[in-house]
């Protein structure tokens, strides 16, 4: 796959995850996850950015990203999200990092 299909099928992943989930950066890119950041912090696409978290939980944008977050309905556990409840699960045959 070619470098625009890789970041389109990325940002359609990151679209496709709906309020009040997240998936985390390998969840988008199993073999890339930090192309996922790179991806969303070049892009001038309007996408739902805060859904996407490390794979712990942990938010790289912190406050920011935790107030949009918890106006989502995204379950916290202290200053992580709650990835065993708000985790999107990913569909048949496809792996969790």
């Amino acid at each position: 796959m070619d470098v625009r299909g890789r970041h389109a099928r990325i940002l359609a992943g990151v679209r496709a995850i709906p309020e009040g989930y997240v998936r985390s950066y390998g969840d988008l890119e199993p073999g890339a996850p930090r192309l996922v950041g790179r991806v969303l912090a070049t892009t001038e696409e309007d996408v739902p950015w805060q859904r996407v978290v490390r794979a712990e939980g942990s938010l790289p944008k912190d406050d920011r990203q935790r107030a949009l977050l918890l106006a989502e309905g995204v379950p916290m556990r202290g200053a992580r999200v709650d990835m065993e409840l708000a985790r999107l699960p990913l569909p048949p045959g496809e792996h969790l990092e």
